[in-house]
């Protein structure tokens, strides 16, 4: 029989083995870009889709072993190959609207960890049972390629070593090639096409399944036609551009007033730059006041870029310089080169796409150095000292532990000039106490004595300003008074006057011990609390009809 001759040669299973494990992982690293979007890629989120993929991995041993004993029939296999295949293909077209209608509901029915369990349940609906499919093919395959328990050892030992094989791949090829190249969608899709190719070939040389075969192959192709057609921000109809990279879903709009750039589409955006040459009425002007603290020379009265340089002074002096940890796309670095003369500017950002798009879309100046690293990692290679170095890589949800620790501002200061300045910007601020910029705070006073904030009008930003410089606030006034541009003027003399010396307690964030994601979602959970309180209300009160009528 057929069915015999495949069981005796075992490669084509040992094949099906090695693919299966390839598409778990691929299918975990895509569960992770299809989340990051709505939910962020934070610790938490890997958690959940890690622990939810087991659970359905751990079921599928279960079941499949269990049938195997029960029906060692390889074509009950293939079908489920193929079921777990079409579905995968499906990811693209559907989850989207699924996370959203997930999130959506959980909004209304939960006052607390609204992150969790809306990623939890997408994770869940969305991958639990493709992925107990495929949970069975290792206890099945055991089952049809062994013979006698003379080579149970090495049969299972060649079973396992194919599927790591493939789930060695199936990690690095969607990270390395096919997400960035290709995108999340077409990955789902490549590797849900591989399952589905191993499915049509066994029933293709056995017989037999001649229907489900037609109909995954129909629906397969329905998926690759629709799946990768809407934004992963479906709503919106205005993006210049979206896209991904290795780090980050990227999304840029760009209207009449102001071109933004998004990481997440739930969550706010990362970088704004008004397309008038004011300032910007956002957070990067109170971030302005670090450079004049820092005692940069304002640019005068009418002076172009060519006329400022980056020279030495008249009196031989060195130029400032400004060092940006998360440059993002430039808006402030274009900000402190406008408004100060003779300042050398660096910027360091992780990802290279945000930088080509910085360049494409914000008119980031070609002649500011970017240099494509990890913030800490710059600094731990770098002798340089500076007088300003901003801290502006704390990205929509997503805090990085390594730079949020007493560890790492201790490694800001050491590459601060005396008189040098950090500012930070932090991005969750809420009435909350005990949240996370209050941690942050009181671990930025244990390495400077100087730590004052001002919350950003209008905004969830608050800018935190800190130095070793007892004379640092008595200096500010002076100095401000030297400012020619008078909406700049202005401007410091309003954020001054909004400086309240930070009150330290005992809150410290260490490389040991950095419960960013935690603190995050407490913070996230009172701000979503501010944010639809009124409309859980009108669900209360009347209904879905209620709600209907206040939207």
């Amino acid at each position: 029989m057929k069915t015999r001759n495949i069981l005796n040669n075992k490669y084509y299973l040992y094949l099906t083995e090695f693919f299966a494990g390839m598409a778990v992982m691929a299918v975990e690293q895509g569960a992770s870009r299809l989340l990051a979007p709505y939910f962020s890629s934070s610790q938490i989120v890997w958690t959940i889709i890690i622990g939810t993929i087991m659970i359905a991995m751990a079921l599928g041993n279960i079941y499949g072993g269990r049938q195997a004993d029960k029906d060692p029939n390889p074509a009950k296999l293939y079908r489920w190959v193929i079921i777990a295949a079409v579905w995968i293909a499906a990811i693209p077209v559907l989850g989207k609207y699924v996370i959203l209608g997930i999130a959506g509901v959980m909004v209304i029915a939960v006052n607390t960890n609204f992150l969790i369990w809306a990623a939890f349940l997408a994770c869940m609906i969305i991958f639990v049972f493709p992925l107990f499919l495929l949970g069975t093919v290792t206890p099945c395959l055991s089952k049809y390629t062994m013979d006698s328990l003379s080579d149970n050892g090495r049969i299972v030992g060649t079973l396992g070593a194919c599927n790591t094989i493939g789930s060695i791949l199936g990690t690095f090829l969607p990270t390395f090639i096919t997400i960035p190249a290709a995108g999340t969608a077409v990955t789902f899709l490549i590797f849900s096409g591989v399952l589905l190719v191993l499915g049509l070939v066994y029933f293709a040389v056995n017989g037999g399944g001649r229907k489900l075969a037609a109909v995954g192959t129909v629906l397969f192709l329905l998926c690759s036609i629709f799946g990768n057609q809407d934004h992963f921000a479906f709503w919106q109809n205005d993006l210049a551009y979206e896209g991904e990279s290795v780090y980050n879903y990227l999304q840029v709009r760009d209207g009449d007033r102001a071109t933004i750039l998004s990481t997440n589409v739930l969550f706010g955006v990362q970088s704004i730059r008004m397309k008038h040459d004011n300032l910007t009425g956002m957070y990067y002007d109170y971030a302005l006041a670090a450079p004049v603290m820092a005692g940069m020379e304002p640019a005068k009265d009418g002076q172009t870029l060519t006329e400022k340089g980056v020279d030495k002074d008249q009196d031989g002096s060195e130029p400032k310089s400004l060092l940006i940890l998360g440059m993002g796309t430039g808006t402030f670095a274009e900000q402190a080169q406008k408004y100060f003369q003779n300042v050398d500017i660096k910027g360091v950002e992780i990802d290279q796409k945000i930088t080509n798009l910085a360049h494409r879309y914000f008119a980031l100046p070609k002649e500011i150095p970017v240099t494509t690293y990890d913030g800490r990692a710059y600094l731990n290679a770098d002798s340089g000292t500076y007088d300003v170095i901003m801290v502006d890589a704390y990205q929509d949800i997503t805090i990085p532990f390594q730079m949020s620790s007493k560890e790492f501002f201790r490694l800001v200061r050491q590459h601060l000039k005396p008189g040098g300045v950090m500012v930070v910007n932090m991005n969750m601020i809420s009435q909350q106490k005990d949240g996370i910029t209050d941690w942050l705070s009181d671990t930025i006073s244990k390495e400077f004595s100087e730590v004052y904030k001002a919350d950003v009008a209008g905004s969830t930003n608050r800018e935190l300003f800190a130095s070793n410089d007892p004379t640092l606030m008595r200096k500010l006034p002076d100095r401000i008074s030297t400012i020619k541009d008078p909406e700049l003027r202005d401007m410091m003399g309003l954020v001054a006057g909004q400086m309240v010396r930070w009150q330290p307690e005992d809150r410290v964030l260490t490389d040991d011990r950095a419960p960013v994601e935690l603190l995050g979602i407490r913070t996230i959970d009172d701000l979503i609390k501010g944010e639809i309180g009124f409309y859980k209300e009108a669900f209360q009160k009347g209904g879905i009809r209620g709600l209907l009528k206040v939207l």
